[in-house]
């Protein structure tokens, strides 16, 4: 489960934050973040994901396997 997203230091995560928790790496963020297949945004320069977008973006984009 991950932590409340009430706080900013908490709901935004860098790169290596959201590789540490989503196992994305880096090189593969940046990737989906020039074919603009992930959310992201800038904060003073830096590339930051907004933990609950990228919870939405995930259950948006799931693919349902049936057995």
């Amino acid at each position: 489960m991950n932590p409340p997203t009430d706080n900013p230091q908490t709901r935004f995560m860098t790169p290596k934050q959201l590789e540490a928790e989503y196992s994305f790496s880096v090189n593969n963020q940046a990737q989906m973040r020039m074919k603009k297949k992930i959310p992201f945004i800038k904060i003073g320069g830096y590339v930051k994901y907004d933990r609950e977008s990228i919870d939405q973006w995930l259950l948006n984009n799931a693919i349902a396997v049936h057995a």
